[in-house]
């Protein structure tokens, strides 16, 4: 069975959620735990479009709050796969927040979550190719090689020494 070539924009997926108060800590700020648990939803249906399949997380990367966002605001997580490899796929996603009130919207977060597509016995399967197709998407793509073999070094799963594509960065030859 031939698996089929995907571009970034076939994974595309746009979720919003408004903040309500069980969404929020005692500062009426929205809890930590819960924006992840919203994101990881996005990036599993990113990753379930790009592969056809079930898809399981593997890994969060770093995740930092750059500004609080509060009760009432409404959320807009965009994710999308920027790159496949043998079973699993990277997805980049970027989440907004919006007072609707005042019509202000920032950027309140991004990250990069991994998912292994399985079958329905829970072992891992192949997943369609991604070619990227923008600027942006190529920059993505590329980085993340890198990103991956500093996930694997992290986790205990590469050498740095086998982190070609990572060690590049630092020693140029």
């Amino acid at each position: 069975m031939s698996i089929k070539v995907k571009s970034p924009k076939d994974s595309f997926t746009v979720m919003n959620e408004l903040v309500l108060p069980n969404d929020t800590n005692t500062l009426n700020n929205l809890m930590g735990g819960r924006l992840l648990h919203w994101m990881d939803i996005a990036a599993a249906i990113s990753a379930q479009k790009h592969c056809n399949r079930i898809v399981v997380t593997a890994s969060v990367d770093n995740v930092s709050f750059q500004q609080p966002i509060k009760l009432g605001d409404v959320i807009t997580i965009e994710a999308k796969v920027t790159r496949a490899f043998n079973t699993s796929v990277e997805v980049r996603l970027d989440v907004w927040a919006e007072n609707i009130p005042s019509g202000s919207r920032a950027k309140s977060n991004e990250a990069y979550y991994t998912f292994v597509a399985v079958d329905q016995s829970g072992r891992t399967i192949p997943v369609p190719e991604l070619k990227p197709e923008t600027q942006e998407e190529i920059e993505l793509f590329a980085g993340a090689l890198r990103r991956r073999q500093l996930r694997l070094i992290l986790g205990g799963k590469m050498q740095p020494n086998d982190a070609k594509e990572l060690k590049a960065l630092f020693f140029p030859e």
